[in-house]
């Protein structure tokens, strides 16, 4: 905590120092070289986001908060407040964040509120214990790290490779998808793609924004990564779909670390199209055959657009594949190597009778390879025009 601050400020208006809080109601600016620390509250009414120079809040035995209607936005920010720093409105930096003592606590059920980290991306003292407990944005470009949390848990999602000018805005929350406290609905981790076998029930992460990125997770001992499984090589980062209500596969590529620790990147994504994301595991434990109930169809080529093709929910996730499709009586009808989801009904096979009005109805048997994890799925489809 600093003691003595040298102070340049330039303002037009009307700002006071109630007993509170420091409130501005006018036009204050932070020049080069100024440095200002706030040991009470802040609520700001005016303009104060031209600044340069540096900015602190600081408190040894409370609480401190920043209200307002408008946006502050300082250069330089330091967060040394015993029992954490809440924003009531957004608060931004444009270029460097220092951790010392506390938290800065968003509204996790506001997410128009966050901490926002503007054209630069540089902060430190991150941790456990000094994180942003809630929602940040960034606004900038290149890889970014996001310094969040829940309570006394640091959880950071990474963006790799931010487009410039592109905005993203996420939180951590060590909850349970299937209970969640702030919204409206719940995520089911039962209700999946076929391909995907569990979905981590102790914490989700909520990212926003418009334009396709992928994701770093991360995970820790706390994330009870032992209880989906064994093997690293099975983790997938997975998204609750908007548009299918369900929980899909956003795959799971460069996975670091061990059942303790690690890190797991996703595919491209627009993260808009998802509600919340977590870590999940695919089928791949699951060595030789893989039949169940639900890996069983029916497919009714009839051109209505629905159900018209064998549809395997997940698959454009696993490219390296190969599918095979055989009448009751063992014959091969058709093959595809990496499976699109394309097959209504018709057979390659040169001995099939009227070939170009595709098979008849009937029951017919898939076997599906996953080349690279070393898994086979088979099972039957009920055909019907």
């Amino acid at each position: 905590m600093r003691d003595l601050f040298f102070i340049v400020i330039f303002f037009v208006g009307h700002f006071c120092f109630a007993q509170s809080a420091f409130q501005n109601n006018g036009n204050i600016q932070i020049h080069d070289n100024g440095a200002i620390g706030f040991h009470i509250d802040l609520v700001n009414n005016g303009k104060f986001d031209k600044n340069s120079g540096s900015v602190g809040f600081y408190s040894l035995n409370n609480f401190l908060k920043v209200s307002g209607s408008n946006k502050a936005i300082f250069n330089d920010l330091e967060i040394d407040v015993y029992d954490n720093l809440f924003l009531e409105t957004s608060l931004g930096v444009s270029n460097n964040l220092s951790f010392i003592t506390g938290k800065v606590v968003t509204p996790r059920d506001d997410n128009e509120i966050s901490l926002d980290f503007l054209n630069h991306q540089l902060y430190g003292g991150e941790g456990d214990y000094t994180h942003v407990d809630g929602y940040a944005k960034i606004v900038s470009e290149g890889e970014f790290i996001f310094p969040i949390g829940d309570n006394d848990s640091f959880r950071p999602m990474i963006i790799p490779n931010q487009v410039k000018n592109s905005i993203y805005k996420g939180a951590y929350f060590k909850e349970d998808p299937n209970n969640p406290s702030v919204f409206t609905k719940s995520f089911n981790t039962d209700t999946k793609q076929l391909i995907l076998e569990k979905i981590n029930d102790t914490e989700f992460w909520d990212l926003n924004g418009s334009v396709e990125t992928s994701l770093i997770l991360t995970w820790n001992t706390e994330s009870n990564i032992d209880q989906l499984t064994s093997d690293i090589e099975s983790l997938r980062v997975v998204g609750w779909s908007k548009a299918t209500g369900k929980w899909v596969d956003l795959g799971g590529e460069e996975i670091k670390g061990d059942i303790d620790s690690g890190t797991i990147k996703s595919t491209s994504f627009i993260p808009d199209d998802y509600e919340v994301l977590t870590i999940g595991t695919d089928h791949r434990e699951v060595q030789g055959v893989t039949v169940t109930e639900s890996h069983n169809f029916g497919i009714t080529p009839n051109g209505d657009g629905l159900n018209d093709t064998f549809v395997i929910e997940g698959i454009e996730q696993r490219p390296n594949n190969t599918i095979y499709i055989y009448n009751r009586w063992g014959t091969l009808l058709y093959s595809k190597k990496g499976y699109d989801n394309s097959w209504g009904g018709v057979s390659e096979h040169d001995l099939t009778l009227n070939k170009s009005k595709g098979l008849p109805v009937g029951t017919y048997f898939y076997f599906l390879e996953f080349h690279d994890e070393d898994i086979n799925w088979q099972g039957w489809i009920y055909l019907k025009r």
